[in-house]
């Protein structure tokens, strides 16, 4: 079964944005005024470029035999038998058999994240004689305590470590880490930059 973590925010704010575009788009077309209309199409097939690559594609996968890491672009297929461990600074960085790091687009862990973690340290709902606050289940208090001082980053790196101690555990050969080039963003990058090429060349 396939696990796959990424920016919520991101991903959200980013088909939030290719709504924009559409409507955007159908109104240029419908309303073509010439050059200022391929300008208009040009900026914002630029804008979605940035957008797609860094909000929408990036992901990253934890599935039965491998760990996928989908960049903005190229994406990485490592077997968890070359998956040594992870750390976390701001971003998740794995470390393979061949002394190789490789870092994950998302999710990262800002100063900020980090710090709201720190105060839910110790955190507890109120108890009293007139109780303000609902009493958690045994299972929200077990994730409250798996959470407590850890952003998600801290977490997934966790997560990540624990899936390659268990294959190293149990003695796999490490099958070779793949790597191919994210053929989307390089098809989104090439719309962009027809349209950018169109704006010039409209009288």
């Amino acid at each position: 079964m396939k696990h796959v973590y990424r920016s919520r925010f991101a991903f959200v704010l980013g088909w939030v944005w290719v709504a924009f575009v559409a409507i955007n788009t159908v109104d240029l077309i419908y309303r073509y005024t010439g050059k200022p209309s391929m300008v208009a199409l040009a900026v914002l097939g630029v804008l979605t470029t940035i957008v797609y690559t860094t909000a929408l594609r990036p992901a990253t996968v934890l599935a039965e035999d491998e760990l996928v890491v989908r960049n903005p672009l190229r994406t990485t297929y490592a077997p968890w038998a070359a998956v040594t461990e992870a750390t976390v600074s701001h971003s998740i960085n794995v470390h393979l058999g061949d002394d190789r790091i490789l870092r994950l687009w998302t999710p990262t862990s800002s100063a900020r994240e980090r710090a709201k973690a720190r105060r839910r340290v110790g955190a507890r709902p109120q108890r009293g004689r007139f109780p303000t606050e609902p009493t958690l289940s045994k299972g929200e208090q077990a994730a409250a305590e798996a959470f407590a001082g850890k952003t998600h980053a801290d977490w997934l790196g966790e997560q990540i470590t624990e899936r390659a101690e268990a294959v190293g555990r149990r003695g796999e050969q490490a099958a070779p880490v793949r790597q191919s080039w994210a053929i989307d963003s390089f098809a989104v990058l090439a719309v962009a930059l027809a349209l950018v090429i169109a704006a010039l060349v409209v009288p």
